[in-house]
């Protein structure tokens, strides 16, 4: 299991010649460490300073700590996923029969390739959302933080929109295709909310 793998381990395994994990698990992990900042500020944002906001915060602890779970289970799916395709491309193609067969499965694992990096978009968007509220009403002695965690949000996005991009002329399936390019083509506008999130928080910090 990923999530059970030591950093060091895993990176070796990331800069290793094998087809996964690689940009797309990578896009999930970025996301995974935005999740957990926003979870660290939000239990920073404890105690009767933050009484107002105290409902709020213990929903986000809630949220981020399940966004960053979410996103461990797509850095696994992604690389699982990705191993799919390399199998379907290695299948015999000899005859017209199997060159159908292998047709039918790299068209079929390259949709399933794309769902993980679809979900992490998804997620990237939950976190800047959490973001936004912290930014408004985080302790202040870790705001950086919530930069922090919108860049990693921001790196998630676009990291995962090119690995749907990459698979996109592979999918046969019309609907499936639309449905992926829309889905990545709502990448500009998070990474437009996400740089408002630390142009926000430098200008607070530079004061």
């Amino acid at each position: 299991m990923m999530r059970d793998e030591k950093l060091g381990d895993f990176l070796v395994r990331l800069a290793d010649r094998v087809p996964a994990p690689g940009g797309g698990a990578s896009a999930a992990l970025h996301a995974a460490q935005a999740a957990a900042l926003l979870g660290m500020v939000a239990r920073y944002t404890t105690g009767g300073k933050y009484a107002e906001h105290q409902d709020r915060i213990e929903q986000i602890i809630v949220e981020t700590d399940a966004l960053r779970t979410q996103a461990l289970q797509l850095a696994e799916d992604d690389a699982a996923a990705f191993t799919a395709v390399t199998d379907a491309y290695k299948l015999p193609k000899d005859s017209e029969s199997d060159r159908s067969v292998r047709s039918a499965a790299i068209a079929a694992a390259l949709a399933g390739a794309a769902r993980p990096p679809a979900g992490v978009i998804d997620l990237a968007s939950a976190v800047i959302d959490s973001a936004e509220e912290l930014l408004l009403i985080g302790n202040r002695n870790v705001i950086t933080d919530v930069a922090a965690a919108t860049e990693a949000a921001r790196a998630a996005a676009t990291t995962a929109r090119v690995n749907i991009e990459v698979n996109l002329s592979g999918i046969k399936d019309a609907s499936v295709r639309t449905g992926l390019t829309a889905r990545a083509a709502e990448v500009d506008d998070l990474a437009t909310r996400a740089e408002r999130v630390t142009a926000a928080v430098r200008e607070e910090i530079v004061r």
